[in-house]
């Protein structure tokens, strides 16, 4: 036992053999050798801890697969890493499914605008002030009719990109015409 890795190869052969002493040890040294791993890639502690004992979880799981004739560090490791995959896939997948539909944020942006006295004609010399390709879109998608998706066809940009650049101008007139 000279160094750590040697230290957590035994310790595992120890707990594998039935040693609960060795196998509480393996897991606390376990914790602190993936804390800094998990602290790295997430932003909250409470996510850290939270992994952390799904990580320990799936270590004991699998510990039966562990080769007492190769390194501890790479295998805990490797089951830290797909366990930290997991959660972000599954939190990204959680944030993406309650994310604002941009054709909602384009309505509530310009609804208002629309309801009023105010047309396309009454705004448009601030559109004409706005930088060249938001001022196209805006007069492709209000003046001329064109939905989004013709407006990309017509533009060689991609859809959201439209909706993208038709949100940014309508955030600028917004705040020209609040004042």
């Amino acid at each position: 036992m000279t160094d750590q890795n040697d230290t957590l190869e035994t310790l595992m052969r120890r707990s594998l053999s039935g040693d609960q002493r060795a196998y509480a040890e393996l897991l606390r040294k376990t914790a602190s050798l993936l804390r800094p791993f998990l602290s790295k890639r997430l932003s909250f502690g409470n996510e850290v801890d939270d992994l952390m004992q799904e990580i320990l979880i799936s270590i004991h799981k699998a510990r039966h697969t562990y080769d007492g004739q190769r390194p501890y560090k790479p295998w805990a490791f490797a089951i830290a890493k797909f366990r930290l995959n997991d959660y972000l896939r599954s939190h990204y997948s959680d944030q993406l499914r309650h994310a604002l539909d941009l054709d909602e944020l384009e309505e509530s942006l310009h609804g208002p605008v629309t309801e009023t006295v105010m047309s396309y004609e009454f705004i448009s010399g601030e559109v004409q002030k706005l930088p060249e390709k938001q001022a196209t879109i805006l007069r492709l998608l209000h003046r001329d009719g064109y939905t989004a998706k013709e407006v990309a066809k017509k533009m060689g940009m991609n859809e959201s990109a439209v909706k993208v650049a038709a949100h940014r101008a309508y955030k600028v007139l917004k705040g020209k015409l609040e004042r």
